[in-house]
């Protein structure tokens, strides 16, 4: 299923972002709503790509609709996880320190949160995004947050790349100098915060395959088939194994785990 056919429209804020809008509806074949078009009361789709300016957002139509959700690497939620118990997780479970800079794939990348934690923690990390709708988000975040002028937003940014595009589909020159990849597959929400929940309903919304599991197991098994030295895997905390393939070791967290998969040393 198409992002279009999931019920899908951009929308310019105001008159001035129409040229931006319609260059963004175009690349990714979704029809252009008028300028201004309140949302409380479109009917014409349940979610909207919404260009207001320098940022993009993506928001559900209809009265008493939740609020927008955009990659936003600036905000107080981003800042607040640098000295936050997940870093030390996900840092512990890369590998950072073994070996600098680490270079890690993020091959689902999403909001890209977990890619820029990893590159606060010195990391140089490859975004990959096979979502068109998520990989234009992705691209305006990064984009939005190099014009803020931030020397430490802008300095973890020099560490992230983009690759709007299925992991799978990296050159093999590039993958022989990736040490890490790291997959954190869509599941269904078990986090009961509204956020969470707001934000994977949109993204229902907008996915292209429905195969989850299957694709998840898929990806499991290819990047266990590259040269990585390490295949790091997010799950919710109690789920079983993926594919019912074992790590080397997992390390747990309040709601989710990291599973493990070591293949050599890190040097």
């Amino acid at each position: 299923m198409s992002a279009a056919s999931a019920g899908l429209a951009v929308l310019p804020a105001s008159v001035d972002d129409i040229a931006a809008a319609g260059a963004l509806a175009r690349r990714l074949a979704l029809s252009l709503l008028p300028a201004g078009a309140d949302t409380r009361r479109c009917d014409r789709v349940p979610v909207v790509l919404e260009v207001a300016g320098a940022r993009l957002s993506l928001r559900r139509t209809g009265r008493g609709a939740p609020g927008p959700v955009a990659v936003d690497f600036g905000s107080a939620g981003m800042r607040h996880r640098r000295p936050a118990g997940h870093n030390d997780l996900l840092g512990r479970a890369v590998g950072v320190g073994r070996k600098s800079p680490l270079r890690v794939l993020d091959a689902t990348a999403g909001l890209g949160r977990d890619s820029f934690v990893l590159a606060d923690l010195g990391c140089e990390v490859l975004l990959c995004e096979r979502e068109p709708v998520m990989a234009a988000m992705l691209e305006w975040g990064l984009r939005e947050a190099a014009a803020s002028g931030d020397p430490w937003l802008c300095g973890v940014l020099r560490r992230m790349e983009l690759h709007a595009g299925d992991a799978r589909d990296v050159s093999p020159q590039r993958l022989e100098a990736i040490d890490v990849i790291y997959l954190d597959p869509m599941f269904p929400a078990r986090d009961r915060r509204a956020g969470v929940k707001k934000e994977m309903a949109l993204f229902q919304r907008v996915m292209e395959r429905d195969d989850g599991q299957d694709d998840a197991a898929a990806l499991l098994q290819w990047a266990r088939g590259t040269a990585a030295a390490r295949v790091v895997l997010k799950r919710p905390l109690r789920a079983g194994h993926l594919a019912c393939q074992e790590p080397s070791h997992s390390i747990g967290g309040r709601a989710a785990r990291f599973d493990v998969y070591v293949r050599r040393a890190q040097v």
